[in-house]
């Protein structure tokens, strides 16, 4: 695995006396360092960092459209092969992880088809972990297709996703409109791959037969049928046996007539993002069903989807690699966010530029997916994740922008303040029926889809979730919303429902408890909740629980598999941030955790550039990853995390004393 060497920072010292004055001094280093990042055009957009199967999967989709000639393939195997840990041979999900099974066979796989010896040790390791692990018949669904695709799997041992699902009508159970936007924008194209099934038969020598404990899966697949018979696993997993079964019979009348609509659905959804949900798993997906549709590698559509997957390329000393997408809107309403904490206005050159750029990113133009759960006429608005990605506005990065434009504006920006009011009309009507919000859809949760065979990448739902809720509430009471208005009653009667029993809430998007718990608390805060009150407080106590003896915060995301781990792990500058506001929000600035929180945050910045990290003076060293994407499944580590967070923290201290 590629991993800088990481030190345990020294306890903190007792607060000393001096710590307004050094927080100070720490917050204006900081956002000078935050500044000096803005581009130009007046936005943030720092690196997005995922795990390997960003490099191997790109790798397999070359071999898969007969492009294994492409020059930098051997650049992105140098990156995968230093991504590999040494001890066990493992690729992982994040620094610190278990084994990823599937990682690992697609990373060995990958590094085998650019030449790699298999009986070279890093590859032997590989070998043996992967045999160890069950071997590569228990990839996930997502892995299979290309392994099916490059004939190292019969399709018949992947999870069918027929095209004529696009036909269904809305009542039905299984809906498009009632799973996640990202699964709609991976399972479109991969229904076109189901269908025409295409192969890349490679020469035996370039196989993977070596990585299977039972070549008799090859001809019999594995199912996976549970040991009790009434399942909805069973259930489902009988439907993919007859669902293969009946395509056998070639009674496929409206197949023609659903693949033209996906076709169709798929073109649209191109035309105002970067590549398919602006993503990387559809933007491969694409490439390989137009292919399977008689695109030729002439085509517009075609060569705009190669661009924009290549755009997703980072080269750096001989290597490349990639990014899962990029997050421009995100890191820019929460750096802009954080630097009004600091006092920064909209008068200013920089923030100016910045609120105007987020001005221009609003979805005013596009109708999306999001319309088709909405009952009622909303005006089309709401910001997204990337540059461009105008039919998946979110809620998350709409409340983030809103409260960010709102208090930059100040009065003095009228635009800003325009959008910011029609951010909120549009958050509240993506409001669910259980009084939470979700990330894309306004939708109800349907645990039962979670058992569909295809559903293994954990998130085929996107019900409400507290860090949501939490952002929304925190912005709602930034535009004068409080505990009195109905939206606001029924989001906090949410959160309540969802408190753990340790008091603390569960983090989506964000690791993990720690994220949670702070987004809630300070929601809860901003709309005038008593934090006096007893499950308020018991938050805060969750808090100072897992906060470290030198004041520092940190959680891994092996929480999100060991619920006992909840707070734990390495000490981070964005979590040890999340941790002092969410003090912040319960016993106040006074508080001396709070105060030890910051404490750490001053001692452990940066007085000059760190070569390794290549962070600045003034920002935070952070080996670890912080973001989540799919919980279990796909981790991210946002490289401003460290610092504008930390920022948003200090500022936020710092003017709550001079009230």
């Amino acid at each position: 695995m590629l991993e800088t060497a990481i030190t345990e920072t020294p306890a903190s010292p007792t607060v000393r006396p001096s710590l307004h004055e050094e927080a100070q001094q720490s917050l204006d280093a900081a956002c000078a360092d935050l500044l000096s990042q803005q581009n130009d055009e007046g936005y943030w957009c720092a690196e997005l960092e995922g795990d390997s199967i960003l490099q191997s999967e790109y790798i397999l989709l070359k071999w898969i459209v007969e492009q294994e000639d492409d020059p930098r393939l051997p650049k992105i195997a140098n990156y995968l092969r230093k991504q590999q840990r040494e001890e066990d041979g493992a690729w992982v999900q994040y620094p610190g992880a278990k084994p990823d099974l599937s990682a690992t066979v697609k990373a060995y796989f990958a590094l085998k088809l650019v030449g790699d010896d298999v009986d070279a040790p890093h590859m032997a390791k590989a070998r043996k972990l992967i045999l160890d692990l069950g071997g590569a018949e228990r990839c996930n669904t997502y892995s299979k297709f290309y392994l099916a695709a490059l004939g190292q799997m019969h399709y018949d041992s992947v999870p069918a996703i027929p095209p004529e699902m696009v036909l269904l009508p809305k009542w039905f159970y299984f809906h498009l409109d009632k799973v996640s936007a990202w699964s709609r924008t991976m399972i479109m194209p991969l229904s076109i791959v189901s269908s025409y099934r295409p192969v890349r038969q490679l020469p035996e020598p370039k196989g993977i037969m070596e990585l299977y404990t039972n070549h008799d899966y090859l001809h019999r697949p594995y199912v996976g049928f549970d040991k009790r018979l009434l399942t909805w696993k069973n259930l489902f997993l009988a439907a993919d046996k007859g669902l293969k079964i009946w395509e056998k019979t070639r009674l496929t009348l409206l197949r023609k007539k659903a693949l033209q609509q996906i076709e169709q659905w798929i073109l649209e959804r191109t035309q105002h993002s970067d590549g398919l949900g602006a993503i990387y798993p559809p933007m491969v997906y694409i490439i390989i069903a137009l292919r399977c549709l008689g695109y030729d590698e002439d085509d517009e559509h075609v060569r705009e989807a190669w661009g924009q997957l290549d755009r997703l390329m980072i080269e750096q000393n001989g290597d490349i690699r990639f990014q899962p997408c990029f997050s421009p809107v995100w890191d820019s309403g929460i750096a802009l966010y954080a630097l009004t904490e600091a006092g920064y206005k909209a008068s200013q050159p920089q923030v100016h530029k910045a609120v105007d750029w987020l001005v221009s990113k609003e979805c005013t133009q596009v109708v999306g997916d999001w319309k088709n759960n909405v009952p009622h006429d909303v005006e089309p608005t709401g910001w997204y994740f990337e540059f461009n990605n105008a039919y998946y506005p979110d809620v998350d990065d709409t409340a983030m922008v809103t409260m960010a434009l709102h208090r930059a504006a100040n009065g003095s920006a009228p635009e800003a303040a325009a959008a910011a009011k029609r951010g909120v009309k549009w958050i509240l009507a993506m409001q669910n029926d259980d009084g939470g919000w979700a990330a894309f859809d306004r939708t109800i949760h349907r645990p039962i889809l979670e058992y569909i065979p295809f559903a293994d990448h954990n998130a085929i739902q996107d019900p409400s979730c507290p860090d949501i809720a939490g952002r929304t509430l925190e912005c709602l009471g930034h535009l004068g919303l409080d505990i009195k208005h109905p939206a606001v009653t029924k989001a906090v009667d949410f959160i309540r429902d969802t408190q753990e029993p340790e008091g603390c809430w569960f983090g989506r998007w964000g690791v993990n408890y720690v994220y949670g718990t702070w987004q809630v608390l300070c929601g809860l805060k901003n709309v005038g909740v008593d934090m006096g009150s007893g499950w308020v407080r018991k938050a805060g106590l969750w808090l100072r629980s897992v906060q470290k003896p030198d004041g520092s915060f940190g959680e891994s995301a092996d929480s999100y598999e060991q619920p006992e781990l909840k707070g734990k792990g390495p000490s981070t500058a964005s979590q040890t941030a999340w941790g002092a506001m969410g003090l912040m929000a319960v016993f106040g600035p006074d508080d001396e955790n709070v105060k030890r929180a910051l404490q750490w945050l001053v001692d452990t910045q940066l007085a000059e550039r760190d070569e390794q990290s290549d962070d600045n003076a003034g920002s935070w060293r952070e080996d670890w990853f912080t973001g989540t994407g799919f919980p279990r499944v796909f981790y991210l580590r946002y490289h401003l995390y460290r610092l504008y967070f930390p920022v948003m923290a200090l500022g936020r201290w710092l003017r709550s004393r001079q009230r």
